[in-house]
């Protein structure tokens, strides 16, 4: 029976096929244990008609071998393709999105040669759920979906990693300032579990200065961990101000599957020039091979890259005159570096893998269930009649009465303009209305159904509800800009 272990592998699209083939090259050269189930994905299946941008014995491969090595991938422009990378994660359960990135100066250009961060990204939740929808002629909406169990995992999952790895500090990054409910979620879930580590030093920083920070000061952190869409911007922020985002590679780590690739695209205006800089993929290879048991390789690769880096063999990207001894294409990166195998950095400190394999401690904590209470209802219109005015509009709703289930305001993207809005304010065409009995105490569903009958029987074109729900008393729902 082989040793080897097997792994989907997939060469992408644009310049995908020219870094995976350097990369493979040098795992094969460094005595990488491995054997390869190749699948197509990307571009060529998605103009197959299928949305994924992957065929369903693409899917098997992965429910066997459990390993993912993807070179990028080119999505379709226009509408109805899936994000390939989004549909994997969420697929797979691939809750975590690991990047490290570490300054390799002066061999590399950076402003902050000391910096040396892991950003840890919630991966399945946010806005990256993809769950859109056109209302009306003018508002499309983007559903934000924060779960505690999913912010529970990736926080756990930060501190685990910061305690494996020797990291000193954990920073949570959201913006609850605003999102208080959700990105709220989020953060007091992190105070919560920051508890459970006292040995780590824990802080938090809104997203907008945080982000300003990284780009700023980079060297100040050390773990970061944050929501989908936020750790998909600072990461790519972080990698550039080490270096270059060519550099970057990246872990999609689930309970049982992972993903490892590059963090930049597929690169398509560099496509078939060979001076595609391989590094990406590679460094997200290590990040496999320690991932799956072969740490010693992977400290073998990281070594000679880095004294290939130091001997100023350069892809065209990181080339510096006055440092740079070499231009060297994909191909004569990748055979600098399998000529370095086995020699050690002279200046940057060796990689030092850790060899433990013992799974780190993530679980999800029991729910304890909240008293949970319907207290009113949004009901959204379209409606684009008499000049948008929404006294108007309010003065028409106010006419419904679903046994006591009254309008209580109306909002338009956001803003209270009715009762007592402001004559200022810029109205769409889509409106939120608000429901509620005048003691805002308990209603029930047959007074929504009502209330819906007679919001039609108006003549308006009700596009969505939300119900209003109190959890222990607590309001479960946001308030009304100028409410």
């Amino acid at each position: 029976m082989s040793s080897k272990r097997k792994i989907t592998v997939a060469y992408g699209d644009g310049i995908g096929p020219e870094i995976m083939k350097a990369t493979l090259a040098i795992l094969e050269a460094a005595g990488a244990q491995l054997e390869y189930d190749v699948i197509e994905i990307g571009e060529q299946v998605y103009l197959k008609g299928i949305s994924s941008g992957m065929e369903r014995n693409a899917f098997e491969s992965l429910r066997e071998t459990k390993i993912f090595l993807k070179s990028p991938i080119t999505t379709p422009q226009g509408g109805g393709f899936k994000s390939l990378n989004v549909t994997t994660r969420t697929s797979f359960g691939l809750y975590a999105n690991v990047r490290p990135c570490k300054a390799f100066s002066p061999f590399i250009h950076t402003h902050f040669p000391k910096t040396d961060l892991v950003i840890i990204r919630e991966n399945e939740e946010d806005l990256y759920a993809g769950i859109e929808h056109r209302q009306t002629q003018e508002v499309c909406q983007s559903l934000k979906l924060i779960s505690k169990p999913g912010s529970e995992k990736i926080i756990r999952y930060a501190f685990e990693y910061a305690k494996k790895y020797g990291r000193k500090k954990v920073t949570c990054m959201t913006k609850d300032n605003i999102m208080k409910i959700a990105d709220g979620l989020f953060h007091k879930t992190f105070n919560e579990i920051a508890e459970e580590y006292p040995e780590i030093e824990n802080d938090h920083k809104i997203i907008d200065i945080g982000t300003a920070l990284v780009a700023d000061r980079p060297e100040s952190f050390d773990v970061i961990v944050t929501l989908n869409l936020y750790g998909d911007i600072i990461s790519d922020v972080a990698a550039q101000v080490t270096g270059s985002v060519g550099l970057g590679g990246s872990a999609n780590v689930g309970e049982e599957v992972a993903m490892f690739e590059a963090i930049h695209g597929s690169a398509p205006d560099i496509t078939g020039m060979g001076i595609a800089n391989p590094s990406g993929l590679l460094n997200g290879a290590i990040m496999m091979l320690v991932h799956i048991g072969q740490p010693e390789i992977a400290e073998k690769i990281s070594n000679a890259w880095m004294k290939t880096l130091e001997d100023g063999i350069h892809t065209g990207d990181i080339y510096q005159e006055g440092l740079s001894t070499k231009k060297a294409s994909t191909d004569e990166f990748a055979s600098a570096v399998i000529e370095r195998l086995g020699q050690l950095p002279a200046t940057m400190v060796p990689a030092s893998f850790d060899k433990d394999t013992t799974p780190m401690n993530v679980f999800v904590s029991p729910v304890v269930k909240a008293k949970k209470e319907l207290i009113g209802v949004d009901v959204f219109v379209d409606w684009d009649e008499q000049g948008r005015d929404p006294q108007i509009l309010g003065e028409k709703l106010r006419q419904t009465n679903a046994d006591g289930l009254l309008l209580t305001l109306i909002t338009n993207r956001g803003i209270k303009v009715f009762p007592d809005g402001m004559r200022e304010s810029f109205c769409t065409d889509h409106w939120r209305c608000r429901f509620q009995n005048s003691e805002q105490s308990t209603i029930s569903h047959a007074q929504i159904r009502e209330l819906l009958k007679q919001v039609e029987e108006l003549g308006f074109d009700f596009i969505k509800t939300e119900n209003l729900y109190s959890f222990d008393g607590v309001r479960g729902y946001s308030l009304a800009q100028g409410e």
